[in-house]
């Protein structure tokens, strides 16, 4: 019941409340990508899996210089952090990115809690997750997996704990983890400072 309706309802609800309060945020995050890059986009859009699998355009501020080669992968880099933007680098230490994944959740293709959505290009994780049943449940701005170490627990790890969450989704656990994820965000626990992934590059 929670699940289903319940809370596809309070996903709705805490996503206008989330952007009417940070509107202002969003906006002027907006306009100071704007300033420092004025020909780059302001949104980052890529698709990534969802539910089932099923691909939908993810979007975030654009932390990266529109100098940074596209179609290019991390590994073909040598130096990828000197793409990023300074502005960009407090955004992804802050999460302040993935306000615009708010927009995701009215849509409907996430949730905010949930396996985070990965690139269509990570089947190893993916395969995973659909084996521990992972890809039941919309993906989320945060999870289990996220508050129990983010980008330093291993691929198998990281499906294992978004298995044991899509298999017991409830609304007591979701609030226990989207509270423990405000501290996380806060001292930055787990984010990989300075590295890329190839969902950084069209």
């Amino acid at each position: 019941m929670y699940e289903n309706y319940i809370k596809f309802i309070l996903d709705k609800i805490l996503a206008i409340i989330a952007l009417i309060l940070l509107s202002p945020i969003i906006l002027i995050t907006a306009l100071i990508i704007k300033i420092k890059e004025w020909d780059s986009p302001v949104l980052f859009i890529q698709e990534r899996s969802g539910i089932y699998r099923k691909p939908f355009k993810c979007y975030k501020f654009r932390s990266m210089s529109t100098s940074a080669p596209k179609n290019a992968s991390t590994w073909e880099l040598e130096n990828p952090e000197n793409y990023i933007t300074p502005f960009g680098a407090f955004m992804r230490k802050t999460s302040l990115d993935e306000l615009p994944q708010l927009f995701n959740i009215l849509k409907g293709d996430m949730s905010f809690v949930g396996p985070r959505p990965v690139i269509l290009k990570e089947t190893e994780l993916l395969d995973l997750r659909e084996k521990y049943g992972a890809c039941k449940v919309k993906p989320g701005i945060t999870g289990l997996s996220q508050i129990s170490g983010r980008d330093n627990l291993p691929p198998r790890q990281k499906a294992k704990m978004d298995g044991l969450y899509a298999g017991n989704v409830n609304f007591i656990d979701d609030m226990k983890l989207f509270l423990k994820t405000i501290p996380a965000v806060i001292f930055g626990e787990g984010i990989r400072e300075g590295k890329i992934n190839d969902e950084d590059f069209k």
